[in-house]
């Protein structure tokens, strides 16, 4: 059976899934019932700030949705305008005392945010190291509403020299593991990264929640969630910020100068499959958030079970055997075989006439499907151009495929002849490259 045994800075945990810094992470009371539940890794506490009045969250909705399908399934997300923990230090600090006396296999990393000056930071990290939380703590960096207006949060995190500078303070102060938090409100995410790199950072985390506005009220005219008719932006997360996060997750495991650090990754890992696709892209364990706040915390449960029977299926023993496995396989555009040629197939058994693939293909891509008098999709080898549409709007899984032309085929759009294998040519060598070396270039019929 697999062993679905991690090991995060040195956290020895039965399962690569921990709870996210969050609202599920914000008391005592739902630690313990968390890591009853199953959460074996450990859990991120929801940020702490300084000691003193608390911040004030609003009395009124602090969550907005993106719902799919008439079972308001959360396809998209949640959008928050919640801010750091509203109670104060001291209850947060004798909680997570208790819950580290109880739990001492397991591991609580506690999430940070005070003002960018040395003082602060200094004290906050003194009061952490006597609750015995020896998971480490996490700068939260990223959150992008709120906080961010006081010159915290994802204000931070958008400058890698503040990043940098906290981060030694921290080093400085702690001998606590730390762990950066990243905002992926940001163009390029590797000048945070190299910044938390370069500051000391035992690992980085990402991605916190992405600023937006789900919805507008059209009868109050108000951004929601609404406050006394007005909104604001907030912070967005679940299944839909996946892509994003598994990018930037990609970018930073394969930057030769920020390869190595360790990733936990985050941002919509609602499935087992979620969470072995960011590992196997170089993250080592996950963190989890919207979906436990969706399904509760039981949802674990499920995400163990699916990862193991995968892992067995696959002959993998151990979670190490497959993380990072993706990275390698992730490239710049400019490094693609463009003399990969493929084209769609469409199984007429499995075809239910529906005639969404001809839809897409006539009247948003490149005219390749034909439709019979009686309803029968032929895919026109001289027009495909393997785009993939056709694949992603069917709704029968599996009906239409893409076939790879072997070696010596010949394309009917372009009327190249499909190279060896090992013959391959990229957009660095294309002859219609005006910036490419002309000693380099490969002319093939066709194209």
């Amino acid at each position: 059976m697999a062993d679905l045994h991690s090991t995060f800075l040195g956290i020895e945990s039965p399962n690569p899934f921990w709870l996210a810094s969050a609202p599920p992470t914000d008391k005592e009371y739902n630690v313990r019932r968390a890591f009853e539940a199953g959460w074996g890794g450990g859990v991120v506490w929801k940020t702490l700030g300084e000691a003193g009045p608390p911040v004030v969250n609003v009395n009124g909705p602090r969550y907005g949705a993106i719902h799919g399908g008439a079972d308001r399934r959360l396809l998209g997300g949640l959008n928050n305008i919640e801010l750091i923990t509203d109670r104060p230090l001291e209850v947060n600090l004798e909680e997570i005392t208790r819950v580290k006396k109880d739990y001492p296999d397991r591991a609580v990393i506690v999430s940070l945010m005070v003002p960018c000056e040395e003082e602060p930071w200094k004290n906050i990290l003194r009061e952490v190291e006597l609750t015995g939380a020896d998971g480490g703590v996490e700068l939260n960096f990223g959150c992008p509403h709120g906080m961010a207006e006081r010159g915290m949060g994802s204000a931070v995190g958008q400058v890698p020299e503040y990043i940098q500078m906290v981060t030694e303070w921290v080093k400085k102060h702690s001998s606590l593991p730390c762990i950066v938090k990243l905002t992926p409100n940001i163009t390029n995410i590797l000048g945070p990264a190299q910044a938390a790199k370069a500051g000391g950072a035992d690992a980085v985390s990402l991605i916190n929640t992405i600023n937006s506005i789900t919805s507008v009220n059209l009868d109050m005219m108000s951004p929601e969630p609404m406050i006394d008719g007005m909104g604001t932006h907030g912070g967005y997360c679940g299944p839909a910020v996946k892509p994003i996060a598994m990018n930037m997750v990609a970018e930073i495991a394969r930057n030769e100068k920020t390869a190595g650090i360790p990733i936990s990754g985050i941002g919509g890992v609602t499935t087992w499959r979620d969470a072995a696709e960011f590992m196997a892209l170089g993250a080592a364990n996950v963190q989890v958030c919207t979906a436990a706040m969706t399904y509760g915390f039981k949802v674990v449960q499920e995400m163990i079970s699916g990862l193991s029977q995968w892992m067995d299926a696959k002959g993998y023993t151990s979670t190490a055997d497959f993380v990072g496995m993706a990275t390698p396989k992730v490239t710049d555009w400019q490094h693609l075989n463009l003399d990969h040629v493929t084209k769609a197939e469409i199984n007429q058994d499995d075809c239910i006439k529906c005639g969404r693939c001809y839809a897409a293909c006539e009247d948003t891509s490149h005219q390749a499907i034909d439709m019979s008098e009686d309803r029968v999709f032929t895919v026109k080898d001289d027009e495909c151009v393997a785009c993939n549409l056709c694949v992603n709007v069917c709704p029968v899984e599996g009906c239409i495929t893409m076939r790879q032309l072997a070696p010596g085929e010949v394309d009917e759009r372009t009327g190249m002849v499909v190279p060896a294998v090992d013959d391959k040519r990229t957009w660095l060598q294309h002859p219609n490259n005006p910036s490419a070396d002309p000693n380099m270039c490969i002319v093939r019929g066709g194209q």
